[in-house]
């Protein structure tokens, strides 16, 4: 007989939380589609590798997430669906990362950012049958746990900060570039810090880690991304937006993505042209959502490491 990898307890306790996911999608009227693993378009990312298969023919991705082909369902007059599938990403192996994952991703037309948050809320609380969660902005988790504005202070400052909190920058940190000090310190000493009591949303983020999302100026004057983020125990488990349904604007700052990933060396990735023609001829407003599924798993089973909720390893 073959021995299993991980105890059969948590793979049912497993397959009971994909039920439970399942029935609060379908009790919310969505519906559930399938979208392609493998295609010849991706969107482009500056921190997420795509994993490049040779075909002997036009290069084809395997997914980083369903985000491109689910867009062009909403926009095809799809208003709420979701899906459970696979996605995959390169150089990504860890306790909390694997190169291939679960995800959970959904849209909904006519949320905003509001809307979008509740209903990750309402999910975790029906799924983990947990307390609503804490919203919390992403300037106030910076002013809390590393005393500066994430949306003024200088690139000299977050250096300073970082230096005072024993942070050691990873070999190829941008210096220059204040995203990189604002992602080094939510990784290292916001994050980790947030969820403990129970879930917690992360919430309007600087305006230039929009990546996806509709950036809007807040009554302070700052400009902010309509982006927010599920925490719980210090891990990261749901990145929301509340949808840029703009295609030019998109097209832009995937050129901008392109660029900075050619300043590292790395392949410049094709645009997904599907998805810029299907936004315009219009993606309604929506908000959307991805959830890591493994981590939700892992955490629920008060696991450390995905490899503890997998049936099988990379071993």
């Amino acid at each position: 007989m073959t021995q299993l990898e991980v105890s059969p307890t948590a793979l049912r306790r497993r397959g009971e939380l994909l039920v439970a996911m399942r029935k609060f999608f379908w009790e919310n009227g969505f519906l559930e589609v399938e979208t392609p693993l493998l295609a010849g378009e991706v969107i482009p990312e500056l921190h997420i590798e795509p994993i490049c298969l040779d075909t002997k023919g036009s290069p084809q991705w395997l997914q980083a997430s369903p985000e491109l082909h689910m867009k062009r369902l909403v926009a095809a007059g799809m208003p709420a669906i979701f899906q459970v599938t696979r996605s995959f990403r390169g150089h990504e192996l860890g306790p909390l990362h694997n190169p291939e994952f679960t995800i959970v991703e959904w849209y909904r037309t006519g949320d905003d950012l509001a809307t979008g948050m509740d209903f990750l809320d309402q999910l975790f609380q029906f799924v983990l049958e947990s307390p609503p969660a804490k919203r919390t902005s992403y300037a106030e988790a910076f002013h809390a746990h590393v005393g500066l504005c994430p949306h003024s202070a200088t690139v000299l400052e977050l250096a300073e900060r970082t230096a005072a909190l024993n942070i050691d920058p990873p070999d190829g940190l941008r210096q220059e570039v204040r995203d990189e000090w604002l992602n080094l310190l939510l990784a290292f000493q916001v994050e980790p810090k947030m969820g403990r009591i129970g879930p917690e949303i992360l919430y309007d983020y600087p305006a230039s880690q929009a990546a996806l999302a509709k950036v809007v100026t807040r009554e302070d004057g700052h400009q902010v991304a309509e982006r927010f983020e599920m925490v719980w125990h210090g891990v990261e488990l749901a990145n929301g937006y509340h949808e840029l349904t703009d295609a030019v604007e998109l097209r832009q700052r995937l050129i901008e993505v392109n660029a900075a990933r050619a300043s590292e060396g790395r392949a410049i990735l094709p645009l997904p042209e599907s998805l810029l023609h299907a936004m315009d001829l219009g993606l309604p407003n929506c908000a959307g959502c991805a959830l890591g599924f493994d981590r939700l798993a892992m955490l629920a089973l008060g696991e450390s490491s995905l490899d503890a909720v997998r049936a099988f390893t990379n071993d």
